[in-house]
């Protein structure tokens, strides 16, 4: 692993212009249309698999690509193209995350595939781990996963809310409580396979954006899954429970390390920085495009310096934004720790920057920035969930906060 460096290779230039193309001339041309639709775009997603972009191949590629800009490279291109079709591209992603975080060689093996499929059936996953009392403060999870030792069985009860691909999925993976005695750190993952009973979807939410991704509840009644479900594995998670307990009775307990589901949150978060990127950038060419064109007062508006002046602005929050989520992506392939919440600070500030740069992309193109005819208005609506899902921008300060402090601030 070399030193950091914002210089693309050959190789990542091309798997760059690749996905662009395909998010220029696939997925422009039916954004809008998904978007007014509100329904999972499944001949975008077959398409993207046609041609090997959504694929476990292509993934697995850019996951491990040492320079760790393999992923944020790709989600920006696509998410340049548009935000909900990005995201139902991409929305599988965050459940495999959470295999190959919390799961062993072998799950890895059995569940990734299953997800994707192939190009001639296509799969989706599902992440599930939010509920309707337990957002952002994890330890306030319901849902509940029981050992029938008889039947080497999981039993799931509970409601998850806002799952990308949730009830539509083949696979899902449920974050759920084992020992709530231990609050956050009391909680574990479990692989529900395709077509298991008792999982089900409840209420498909309608949203202000991203409106081409499924987001929905899921309900889990009774739900057994094989004990080789719970990823990695009882004795694994019999022994983190056991030193969550001696560290409860010590005094050392230190709040959710150790759980599974902000292990995945933490380990995704560079990559949603990657994707507010391109929602960032692409409304920022929009209005570049659009001040170099529109004429008022017999010349082009970019001659006006409270216009330059903002284009600069903007340009300058997602160069900022890109090379926080790049460092970030850079040190968890090289295995670096995050020991100032590098990671949450990439998802704070590109979140911020996608949200603050389509509003000034709006304001640029004055009452059309507002009208349908024109993308920044559903760019716009799509930023708004970038300080909100995978931890909320508080959230994220609160982490950053006690990472730069050494202090439990609350």
């Amino acid at each position: 692993m070399g030193d950091f460096t914002p210089e693309l290779g050959e190789d990542q230039r091309a798997v760059r212009d690749w996905v662009h193309g395909f998010a220029a001339d696939v997925m422009r041309p039916a954004a809008a249309e998904w978007d007014e639709r509100e329904e999972f775009p499944w001949p975008v997603v077959r398409e993207a698999a046609r041609i090997g972009l959504y694929s476990l191949d292509f993934y697995a590629q850019q996951f491990f690509d040492p320079t760790g800009l393999g992923v944020p490279v790709t989600l920006e291109e696509l998410f340049w193209g548009d935000a909900g079709l990005g995201l139902a591209i991409a929305g599988t992603g965050l459940a495999a995350i959470s295999v190959f975080t919390n799961g062993t060689d072998e799950q890895i093996g059995t569940w990734v595939p299953q997800m994707y499929g192939d190009a001639d059936d296509v799969k989706i996953a599902a992440f599930c781990s939010s509920e309707p009392d337990a957002g952002s403060d994890v330890s306030a999870m319901r849902t509940r996963a029981r050992y029938d030792g008889a039947r080497d069985e999981w039993v799931l009860d509970g409601v998850k809310t806002w799952a990308t691909n949730g009830g539509i999925a083949d696979v899902h993976v449920v974050v759920a409580v084992v020992a709530p005695e231990l609050g956050a750190r009391g909680h574990a993952s479990f692989v529900v396979p395709p077509r298991t009973p008792g999982l089900s979807q409840g209420q498909k939410f309608k949203k202000h954006g991203i409106r081409a991704s499924h987001t929905a509840e899921v309900v889990l009644q009774g739900v057994r899954v094989p004990g080789h479900c719970l990823l990695g594995g009882k004795e694994r998670l019999d022994e983190r429970l056991a030193r969550a307990r001696e560290r409860a009775r010590s005094g050392t307990e230190r709040g959710a390390a150790g759980n599974a589901a902000m292990a995945t949150f933490e380990a995704s978060r560079p990559a949603v920085g990657a994707q507010a990127v391109g929602i960032a950038r692409a409304a920022y060419e929009v209005a570049l495009d659009y001040a170099r064109t529109r004429v008022q007062f017999g010349r082009p508006i970019i001659d006006n310096q409270g216009v330059a002046f903002q284009l600069a602005d903007m340009r300058t929050r997602i160069d900022a934004a890109r090379l926080l989520v790049w460092r970030a992506s850079w040190m968890a392939s090289a295995g670096k720790p995050f020991t100032s919440a590098e990671g949450s600070m990439s998802k704070l500030f590109a979140g911020e920057t996608a949200k603050a740069v389509t509003a000034q992309a709006m304001q640029i193109l004055g009452g059309n920035g507002y009208t349908r005819e024109y993308p920044v208005e559903r760019m716009h609506r799509d930023a708004a969930i970038y300080t909100i899902f995978e931890g909320t921008s508080e959230i994220q300060r609160l982490v950053i906060a006690r990472a730069v402090s050494g202090l439990p601030i609350r």
